[in-house]
Formats: C-alpha cells, structure tokens, sequence
C-alpha cells in the first residue's frame, strides 16, 4: 500500500538561501508516517497508551531537488522490509513530478523500557507488510 498525503511549504521552513532547510524534511517524512500508520489501521495512539513504541533506528535521505515556500509537496510512503520486530517504510517527496527528496527510514518497535520487541499480534497489522505485487 502506498499513502500519500501534501503539505504547502512554510516560510520559516526555509533557510537564508529561501530552501527548505535539510532538518525540515524529517519533520515532513514524520508527518507523512503518521499518516500511513493511520491508512493502514495501526492505531498508534493507543499503543503507546499500552506502553509500547515505534522508534526511529535509522533514517537516510537523498536530496534531489530544492524546495521553497509555497510549494505543494506530495509525500508518499509505502513499506519495502518487515520483520518481527522491525522494518522499513520508504518514502518519496514529489513536487509535482519533480522528485525533491527520497529516504529509507528503519523503525523498530519497543516495549515500556525502550527495548526492542516482537510485535503483539493488535498491532502487527497487514498494512505494515510489503507488497508482494
């Protein structure tokens, strides 16, 4: 499954040379992850309600092009690795057809300590996985 969702570039997202500033585009990926955790069903809320958490292991990003204030961003992230207790959720950040940046973020899912897990079966949801087309 892939998710999309936009965002419209703001002007203090943007540093003195009027880009985007780099760090921005961690908040944009983040955003567009939330949003693909509800597409698929996984109720993150009442996950950390019972005590668990997905961390962020490891995120890399590729910057192909520069955006500024006022662009509209698509954003759209689909899961690529899963394993029992970790995964991978690609994501793409499209100006139209330019792509502007794309990462590879790892993500692992932790108990009450912080400690790596499996995944509870409520919370291992089908969405999660690749697409095996």
């Amino acid at each position: 499954m892939i998710c999309e969702c936009s965002l419209t570039v703001r002007t203090y997202e943007c540093d003195s040379y009027g880009h985007v500033n780099n760090a921005n585009y961690l908040n944009y990926l983040e955003y567009a992850r939330y949003q693909f955790l509800k597409a698929v069903g996984f109720d993150y809320p009442a996950l950390v309600k019972a005590g668990y958490g997905v961390y962020i292991a490891k995120v890399v990003i590729e910057y192909k092009k520069s955006a500024i204030t006022e662009d509209e961003l698509l954003i759209r992230s689909w899961p690529t690795k899963k394993g029992a207790v970790s995964g991978v959720i690609a994501q793409r950040i499209l100006r139209g057809e330019d792509v502007i940046a794309e990462a590879e973020v790892t993500w692992a899912f932790v108990n009450s300590k912080g400690m790596p897990t499996k995944i509870p079966p409520e919370w291992d949801v089908p969405g999660m996985k690749p697409s095996t087309n």
